[in-house]
């Protein structure tokens, strides 16, 4: 009995990984389609999560985040307040640089954004994203579509799995990465 949990619990352990490695092959896989001619890659950040690193990926032309999820179309919230999290640190980043946001579908990342859900629940677990908002912007946003109205043009939503055609193939986790 006490092997099995301990078994158990070094499986669990390992697959937690997983996320991690779906992060860096999917990132390093779209590289290729994504660098531009004499583009310079300054930052990588290879692990899913808080790495420590301001974006994914930033060059001498661009800053990036992914986004390897697959979407349900249901309540997501946990997944599109992620989403919302890089978008907005995409999109008041200090820099001339393209913003692009790389995502696995862009029907239910859209949907989200140009929803109602208000801005209470998506930075409900997220206070110093919702303090820097109110600090910046005042309380003029209500909803995530009064936010995506404001720096659409500024973040470009690209779906990743155009660049890597395997995405589009195989179902992905459970949309921590």
């Amino acid at each position: 009995e006490d092997q099995t949990l301990i078994g158990a619990l070094a499986v669990k352990a390992i697959a937690g990984q997983i996320n991690v490695v779906v992060h860096a092959l999917g990132i390093l896989l779209a590289l290729p389609a994504i660098l531009e001619e004499g583009e310079i890659v300054e930052d990588l950040s290879l692990g899913a999560g808080n790495t420590g690193h301001n974006f994914d990926l930033e060059t001498d032309r661009r800053i990036a985040e992914f986004k390897f999820i697959t979407w349900q179309g249901g309540p997501e919230s946990i997944r599109q307040n992620g989403l919302f999290v890089d978008l907005y640190h995409l999109a008041e980043a200090d820099t001339d640089k393209l913003r692009q946001l790389y995502v696995t579908d862009l029907i239910h990342p859209l949907r989200f954004l140009r929803s109602g859900r208000s801005m209470r629940s998506i930075l409900s677990k997220h206070a110093y994203v919702a303090e820097e908002i109110l600090a910046r912007h005042g309380d003029r946003y209500k909803v995530a579509r009064d936010y995506w109205n404001d720096v659409r043009e500024r973040v470009e939503l690209i779906d990743v799995s155009k660049l890597v055609p395997a995405l589009s193939r195989l179902p992905l986790d459970d949309g921590a990465v």
